[in-house]
């Protein structure tokens, strides 16, 4: 499964990683916590983990085109 993965360095991980996912909650299934969260898109899945150094995102998709 082709996937794309970024580590962004924030202070403020938790609070950006929750922030996303009541956004997308709108628009898509989506499960988290302050540490963790899934965001099932239709192109794929993105996992989000929050450290207090970065918050890091992952795309995991079927089709290498939709990254």
């Amino acid at each position: 499964m082709p996937s794309s993965h970024v580590d962004v360095a924030t202070e403020h991980a938790s609070r950006y990683l929750q922030q996303l996912c009541k956004h997308w909650a709108h628009k898509f299934p989506v499960e988290f916590d302050p540490n963790h969260g899934t965001i099932d898109l239709t192109l794929g899945r993105t996992v989000l983990d929050a450290d207090p150094a970065a918050l890091h995102i992952a795309v995991t998709t079927d089709e290498a085109g939709s990254l």
